[in-house]
């Protein structure tokens, strides 16, 4: 166990590393391309940042452990709008841009909702359930880039006088380091978890999902602490739609899923954490500090329920 505990602090200190390298990359990408650095977080990087959740997903869903599958992504998206958004938040608020708060969060709350229903009515996630998630993500895709073509959704960005090369280099090398990073950090946690014998759902919603988001909370933060909010708040709800829309979409088609373990209460901690978030975006189109720590606050509460009802389980 002391070489798993070694594996996590090694997987974390990756991760940190290459967020650093990401951010600077993305946000000198923004620049060359003249886009603004939320559509940069919400395509390029979401992307990135989301690939351990596509991997530990489509991985689980292929063996069979569609729990392990569906609560990485619920849990991941609970880490996401809670805990990123609120740590990020209390380094730095957060200025929301109007397009944001009039389409990228509608999406993810409805993303959010639209999970919940296909698996509380009847505990799967079909074939038809999972084209219908894919078909959102594509239309997710074509409103964000078109909206990038519109001069009245451009933003301030922090000068980055990098070469066009070097700006993706930069984003290469700190996906890379995010995605391994993340990967060892997880098989680490996870084998400690199993060995104390803590469930598939448990594992999924609470060390997996952390695991795998570790890549937007260390992004996420970093680009908060260097003003760069765009990237900051593009980057979490790029990874919440997805999450649901394109990864389980994807995962599902590929192989059908039977959901079992995941309970409606973290369907509602999902929905209702999106709302929140919508919620507190609307005063003066920024998540102050006080805000950011009632998220963080949600957050904590939520994960000592979880942890307290595996012990109670076990």
């Amino acid at each position: 166990m002391l070489l798993q505990f070694l594996l996590i602090v090694v997987g974390v200190v990756a991760v940190l590393w290459g967020a650093d390298r990401l951010t600077d990359g993305a946000v000198a990408l923004a620049e060359r391309m003249k886009m603004p650095q939320i559509v940069i977080g919400l395509t390029i990087v979401a992307v990135g940042t989301s690939a351990p959740e596509f991997c530990v997903s489509l991985v689980s869903a292929l063996k069979g452990t569609a729990d392990l599958a569906v609560g990485n992504v619920v849990g991941s998206n609970i880490f996401n709008t809670l805990l990123i958004v609120g740590v990020a938040a209390m380094v730095s608020p957060m200025t929301i841009l109007p397009s944001t708060v009039k389409k990228d969060l509608p999406v993810a709350v409805g993303a959010s909702f639209v999970l919940a229903l296909m698996v509380l009515v009847d505990g799967n996630v079909s074939r038809f359930d999972a084209a219908l998630l894919v078909a959102g993500f594509l239309l997710f895709m074509w409103m964000t880039l078109h909206g990038a073509k519109n001069p009245n959704a451009s933003e301030e960005t922090a000068t980055k006088n990098y070469s066009l090369t070097k700006a993706v280099v930069l984003l290469l090398v700190g996906l890379a380091a995010l995605v391994v990073g993340s990967n060892v950090f997880v098989n680490g946690a996870t084998s400690v978890a199993q060995q104390l014998g803590v469930s598939e759902a448990v594992i999924g919603l609470t060390i997996v999902a952390g695991g795998t988001s570790l890549p937007e909370l260390a992004t996420s933060v970093v680009a908060a602490r260097k003003g760069n909010s765009g990237i900051a708040i593009g980057n979490v709800l790029g990874s919440n739609v997805m999450n649901v829309l394109l990864i389980l979409g994807g995962a599902g088609l590929i192989c059908p899923m039977q959901v079992q373990g995941i309970t409606i209460i973290d369907f509602a901690i999902l929905g209702g954490s999106a709302l929140l978030l919508w919620l507190f975006s609307f005063t003066k189109l920024t998540v102050a500090r006080w805000e950011g720590a009632v998220l963080t606050a949600i957050f904590l509460g939520y994960m000592t329920w979880l942890v307290a009802a595996a012990i109670e389980a076990s």
